[in-house]
């Protein structure tokens, strides 16, 4: 008989700790593969989590109601059958132990920075799921290599390299600052209050989307690009096809879907913007996948994401963009659907603001603000002469790192996204 752990799941990107909202097993319950075991609630979404192991529940080390950092072991599962290790967060896949080489093994390839090609450099045994943890997180050999193992021989089990993931995350980094010199975190600055101030103290997920934001503002450069684009023939066209549009798809056509079409275009020209910083080196993304930032009903955002955006259509995009929203407004959102995004849009203009400057949604390097859209008197060329006509105008501000977007790159990007609304297609078929 082995024992089997349940650890707390990493949920998404920058999620550090999740709450324990219902058991759906006690101790002394037989359970298989796929049970659900328990639900567990973050800042991005509620999930079930199953079992990956059958067994007996012997433990459960946390209540419901339960705040738990990412790593720790929720519960401990007595299985039938030879022994094996702690598993990958939650819905991990059990591994036998395998003892560690006695010597170094040679290596006929040189090795890259990613983990896809580790050899046996050293007497450490690396599992193929702990290699493929590791290229998933970026994480080079010699990284890996100072990873401490609670395993035999100090080999790195799935559970080490998961806590050090954690750790990793909730640490700020800027390896252009001298080793000898330490980052300095100013103490708040105290706060009077009066005899009839009201104090509200902070949610959870207010909390986490605070620290979020001054580690984002911390991590990256902030630099912010404003242009205005003249959007008329756009307008003029959604006005002039939504009806047709929902009567032909079932699908409401907003503006998102358009400035989202525009984005991954851009995009697509602009690599450099679709990336990540990862140290000294810039990690180029495959995919584009944009996140769109959506207000829930209780104030706090969330950001869903449209995979591979620049391979939809508008009505493809419609379609992913009403789905998403509206399963954000109601904490429907699928794992999955919150993780992996390459950039970020947000829109300003629902709340009828004409420019705003976000902050980057780490480990991104660029996000988009679209303003409000409003009617304004314009100068326009004719062959006649200039004169005045009214058209509907907008303002698109970006905030990029400027570690690896210049005002050059970023200001081109910025205006690519302009051109593409600017010269939408009035006679565009839907």
């Amino acid at each position: 008989m082995s024992n089997f752990e349940i650890i707390m799941p990493k949920l998404g990107e920058s999620i550090q700790e999740g709450t324990i909202t219902k058991w759906f097993v006690k101790e002394g319950d037989t359970i298989e593969e796929d049970d659900v075991l328990f639900e567990v609630a973050t800042d991005k979404v509620d999930s079930e989590i199953p079992s990956p192991v059958d067994g007996v529940v012997v433990k459960i080390n946390y209540p419901e109601d339960s705040l738990v950092p990412v790593g720790k072991v929720l519960a401990i599962v007595k299985m039938d059958g030879e022994e094996e290790e702690s598993t990958l967060a939650g819905a991990g896949v059990s591994e036998k132990a395998k003892p560690a080489p006695d010597n170094k093994t040679e290596i006929d390839e040189t090795l890259d920075k990613t983990v896809e090609n580790i050899r046996a450099l050293s007497n450490r045994f690396y599992s193929p799921l702990v290699k493929t943890i590791a290229k998933q997180e970026n994480i080079p050999f010699e990284e890996l290599e100072k990873i401490k193992g609670s395993g035999a021989n100090g080999r790195v089990q799935k559970k080490d390299i998961l806590d050090y993931i954690a750790q990793r995350a909730s640490k700020i980094v800027i390896s252009q600052k001298p080793a000898n010199q330490s980052i300095e975190r100013k103490s708040p600055i105290p706060v009077s209050k009066g005899a009839g101030d009201q104090i509200i103290e902070m949610g959870r997920v207010r909390k986490l989307i605070a620290d979020h934001m001054v580690m984002s503002k911390q991590v990256s450069p902030h630099v912010t690009s404003v242009v205005e684009a003249d959007v008329t023939e756009l307008v003029f066209w959604r006005n002039k096809n939504k009806d047709d549009f929902q009567t032909k798809y079932g699908e409401k056509i907003t503006f998102m879907p358009i400035f989202t079409e525009a984005v991954a275009s851009a995009l697509s020209e602009f690599p450099l913007v679709n990336s990540s910083v990862d140290g000294d080196n810039i990690i180029l993304k495959k995919d584009i996948n944009i996140g769109i930032a959506v207000a829930k009903p209780d104030g706090n955002l969330i950001v869903p994401v449209i995979k591979n955006a620049e391979q939809k259509n508008l009505v493809g995009l419609s379609k992913e963009l009403n789905r998403l929203a509206d399963s954000a407004r109601n904490n429907k959102l699928a794992i999955e659907e919150i993780q992996g995004g390459t950039f970020t849009i947000t829109n300003f203009g629902t709340f009828r603001n004409l420019i705003g400057t976000p902050i980057i949604n780490q480990p991104q390097v660029a996000i988009l603000a679209t303003g409000s859209i409003e009617k304004k008197p314009a100068v326009m060329e004719t062959p006649t002469g200039d004169v005045i006509a009214i058209r509907h105008k907008m303002f698109l501000s970006l905030s990029y790192d400027h570690r690896i977007v210049d005002g050059a790159l970023g200001g081109a990007f910025l205006r690519k996204i302009a051109d593409n609304l600017e010269q939408f297609d009035l006679n565009r078929s839907i």
